[in-house]
């Protein structure tokens, strides 16, 4: 080798193309477009198609307004499930799905017609709904993909599409022939605004101000009077909506509650609950003096009562939902307006009286209030309460009051005409289901599913267990029709199923607008008659509660039991959804599933959190404090955001802010930057060619290989369960920790200068290899975008897949086949010893006596359990210090030594001879050479050894 070689050229310096910058919003989108030019996910399913199933069922979000943050988390939690499913090596297909009908829709829609809509045929109004999903799904479709979620988007389900309605329909048909379908008059949540009835799952809870009124009744006979008084006997009562006054049919007592009669100083005597007297005193501003009893509430159930303002005695009734949380003890009872009051209504034969219209206006009453809505009436009401001297006090409450979901409105509870699914065994009016009970089949099924959180076991438990009858009708247009015929002549419901089924048909080929294209006559069978004779029909105008559309996903999307080559077997592998689905979709869904096949739609249940800003805060646009998926996109690129996901523990809430991805961004580069270390040292290396026999490795590199099975074992395992923040943190500490701080930072040594295709810096490059194709793999389910373009420039075997995610997780044997556990032992006790000669040598450095630990001779000694182990591994000591020299020396610890671990001695002191101008260590032998007067031995050797290789000078190697 000729003497004019600069030796920076004969050094083994990284060579890579993998960018240092990620310019992630920028490369994202080709990559994207790669994936969908080259099919990747449909490559991905014919690469599966021998692998057991799994099944994540989507939850369908409805198609309306830009993607926010909590779908974003939803939809990336989503991807990661099947990714990593995917990798471990079933087939995971992902068919993504969107709810379309509804009020969500409709209310956007009327406000795009404004004063159209009266002129708008029902038709053409379902068709306008129509073009308004699919431009959001379109939208959606988009940002979803943005993320790196891959999926079947060019195939999606739709709840609006023709089969989709038709399996709707066939589900009602299913319910309705069972028996579980009646038509009642209950109270049920009801919008004045949207003008339509609401199940449970459509309200949500918003602080409200109502008036907080006590009113008294007069006492018209009662069982227990009072002594002498020269004023009124009275039941007092507590409600915060006096609108519901007018439909007052009764007073409910507790029968186990305790009742006295207490007058106050006006004289007039009160009818109260024991326990309460103090608290209306407090609450009504009442001052009571004598008091008569206790007696037990049971007795007023022969009390009648003058109602306050109407010409109507009411009597006394029991029941046991009056408590002492608040108010008097009794209830004003209104049978129209509440679940309880309704049950209690019907034990007693009253009357179920809600006058009220569609829009929450009185049709009936007092000219005080009639023709008024009933919160415009609420004043009246007071005001009418005064001067009947029915008004004890009154107040403002500020509480949570239910809310419509859509157009966030107080909604009331108005008794109407309505089509119901009854959940136990009928009652005296509905008669009991054909099948066993729903409410039974579906408690019965809970303990058999995995629920993730275990909480969300109790909580859809207590919700099913105590939920009323399922109001399933509508007054609305977009949506399923209840397939339901009324004989023109004598108005009986046709019963003949065979019949209505056709009707299914019909929707196959035309959907649901078939109902509002087609008459009665044309949709059933020729000649379809009623037991009447009479062959002419009316339909239905209710269409059905969204939630039975989406609860019916899993019979619309999911493979029947026992259907040959099933791509999508049933029932789903898991749902993902937030917590609000727990009276949402995963109640929905396990009601109609157990209602036809009787069984659980899922085999799991997984919840995630709400997404909250910085300060815990939910994101909403009037704090000013949304940030958007898009957002982040364009700012940090998709991988990021995935990586928030991945760092959060999501059964809890989780928060975002631009701090926490600032901190996140640092954390993807010192990951993006491990892999470019490696990437950069494996260049020329082919793993096929050049990788060292596992037996021939230096122990350093088995040691971290088998460091590195242990973590691929530990991730397989948080994967399993779905704990993607361990997986997270388990990968950014082992490349951060383990690998640059530690592994890395020894090898350069080796790696830079040692001989370019010399066994001990091939067994590095083995090592890294594996190492990083682990790595690579482990992250892929994460950060998508990343390891597709980091597994471009990482060498592979032969017949590796040419992307990473076509590839499986490794084995855990997969770095090191044969685990050494005193390999182990010996090296966690090196270890030991590294860390108290680091701790000395930032002592030295601190002191001025060195600049590097290049510059440093560590001196150790220790005692005779430690010292064999340092003499077997005296050449291997510099390098594990990144020093030039170590010297070990006999006896204990010397003056000034460390005492960690026990046994051993420190000292630090200057390294001697010269420093090597090739790798900079310094050495006595420097100067040896006269060829290379300015290098050490060990350059010289390695000089040697690339000419000897090759027969070219170093530089050129």
């Amino acid at each position: 080798m000729s003497k004019d070689v600069k030796l920076k050229t004969t050094l083994n310096l990284p060579r890579t193309d993998f960018p240092m910058k990620a310019n992630l919003p920028q490369n994202e989108p080709r990559i994207l477009a790669q994936w969908e030019e080259g099919k990747l996910y449909e490559r991905i399913q014919e690469a599966r198609k021998q692998a057991p199933a799994y099944v994540l069922h989507d939850g369908p979000p409805y198609p309306t307004g830009t993607i926010h943050l909590g779908t974003a988390l939803n939809k990336i939690l989503k991807d990661m499930v099947v990714k990593s499913k995917t990798m471990a090596g079933f087939r995971a297909p992902y068919v993504p799905g969107w709810d379309c009908h509804g009020l969500p829709i409709e209310t956007q829609v009327e406000k795009e017609l404004g004063g159209k809509k009266g002129r708008v045929t029902p038709v053409e109004f379902r068709r306008i709904c129509r073009e308004f999903a699919l431009r959001y799904v379109d939208q959606h479709r988009r940002d979803f993909k943005r993320l790196g979620v891959l999926g079947r988007w060019d195939d999606p389900y739709l709840t609006m599409s023709k089969s989709y309605e038709a399996c709707i329909a066939d589900a009602f048909l299913g319910f309705l022939q069972k028996g579980y379908v009646f038509r009642g008059l209950k109270p049920v949540y009801w919008c004045i605004y949207d003008r339509t009835a609401l199940a449970e799952a459509e309200v949500e809870y918003e602080n409200h101000s109502s008036p907080s009124i006590w009113v008294r009744y007069r006492v018209v006979e009662s069982p227990e009077k009072p002594g002498t008084s020269d004023g009124g006997f009275y039941a007092v009562v507590w409600t915060t909506t006096p609108w519901t006054l007018p439909a007052s049919m009764a007073l409910a007592f507790n029968p186990q509650l305790k009742y006295v009669l207490a007058s106050d100083d006006r004289g007039d005597t009160y009818l109260i609950a024991e326990e309460m007297v103090s608290s209306v005193e407090k609450e009504a501003g009442m001052r009571f003096g004598a008091r008569a009893g206790p007696f037990p509430g049971s007795v007023f159930a022969q009390a009648k009562f003058q109602h306050p303002f109407l010409d109507r005695v009411v009597p006394g009734v029991l029941g046991e939902h009056v408590t002492l949380e608040q108010g008097s003890g009794i209830v004003h009872t209104a049978p129209g307006h509440g679940a309880e009051d309704f049950a209690v209504g019907q034990q007693y034969g009253l009357e179920t009286y809600a006058p009220l219209d569609d829009q929450g206006r009185f049709t009936e009453g007092l000219p005080e209030y009639k023709g008024k809505t009933v919160f415009e009436a609420n004043p009246a009401i007071i005001e009418l309460l005064k001067s009947r001297g029915a008004l004890v006090a009154e107040s403002k409450l500020h509480h949570s009051y239910p809310h419509c979901w859509r157009c966030h409105n107080p909604v009331i509870f108005r008794a109407t005409e309505q089509w119901f699914i009854q959940l136990d065994n009928g009652s005296a009016s509905v008669p009991a289901p054909k099948a066993p009970p729903l409410r039974k089949l579906a408690l019965d099924e809970i303990p058999k599913v995995k629920w993730t959180p275990e909480w969300g076991r109790e909580r859809i438990h207590e919700m099913i267990a105590h939920r009323p009858d399922w109001c399933i009708s509508r007054q609305r247009v977009w949506g399923v029709p209840l397939v339901i015929f009324y004989c023109d002549k004598c108005g009986q419901r046709l019963e003949d199923f065979a019949a209505l089924r056709h009707v299914i048909d019909w929707f196959k080929r035309e959907g649901a607008d078939a109902w509002y294209t087609h008459s009665a006559e044309e949709l059933l069978p020729n000649g379809t008659a009623c037991a009447c004779g009479n062959a002419t029909w009316r339909k239905e105008t209710d269409i059905l509660d969204v939630w039975f559309d989406s609860g019916s996903s899993h019979l619309a999307v999911l493979d029947p039991p026992g259907k040959p080559n099933a791509e999508l077997p049933w029932p789903a592998d898991m749902y993902l959804e937030g917590p609000d689905q727990y009276r949402g979709w995963f109640h929905s869904s396990l009601l109609i599933s157990v209602g036809i096949r009787e069984r659980a739609p899922y085999r799991q249940v997984l919840t995630h959190g709400w997404t909250l800003d910085e300060q815990g805060r939910p994101m909403s646009k009037s704090l000013g404090n949304v940030i958007l998926p898009t957002e982040i996109c364009d700012k940090w690129g998709a991988d990021l955001l995935r990586l928030w996901v991945a760092s959060q523990d999501y059964h809890s809430d989780v928060r975002m802010s631009q701090n926490v991805m600032t901190q996140l961004s640092e954390a993807y580069f010192k990951i993006r930057n491990t892999f470019r270390f490696a990437l950069g040292n494996l260049s020329g290396f082919d793993p096929s060619r050049d990788s060292v026999a596992e037996d021939s490795l230096e122990e350093l590199d088995r040691w971290m290989l088998g460091r590195t099975n242990q973590l691929v074992a530990k991730c397989l395992e948080f994967y399993e369960s779905f704990d993607f923040h361990r997986v997270y943190h388990a990968l950014y500490n082992f490349c951060v920790v383990d690998l640059s701080a530690f592994y890395f930072d020894i090898l350069k040594d080796r790696l830079y200068t040692f001989a370019p295709k010399g066994s001990p810096r091939r067994s590095a490059q083995t090592a890294i290899y594996r190492i990083a194709s682990a790595l690579a793999r482990l992250l892929a389910p994460i950060l998508v975008y990343t390891t597709d373009e980091l597994w471009k420039y990482l060498p592979r075997e032969v017949g590796a897949p040419a992307e990473v995610h076509l590839s499986l997780f490794p084995r855990p044997d997969e770095c090191l086949r044969r685990p050494d556990e005193a390999l182990e032992a010996r090296w966690s006790n090196l270890l030991e010893v590294r860390n108290a000669v680091l701790k000395s040598l930032e002592q030295a450095r601190s002191a001025k006596e060195i600049n590097s630990g290049l510059e440093a001779r560590v001196e150790l000694s220790a005692d005779s359990k430690l010292a064999p182990l340092l003499r077997d591994y005296a050449a291997w000591l510099p390098a594990l210090f990144i020093v030039s020299q170590v010297e070990l020396t006999n006896g204990n610890s010397p003056a000034g030594g460390s005492a960690t671990p026990p046994g051993l001695g420190v000292t630090i002191h200057r390294a001697q001879g010269k420093k090597c101008e090739r790798c900079w260590n310094y050495s006595v032998r420097v100067g040896e050479s006269a060829d290379y007067p300015t290098i050490c031995e060990r350059c010289v050797a390695a000089l040697k050894e690339i000419d000897g290789a090759d027969g070219t000078a170093g530089a050129k190697s």
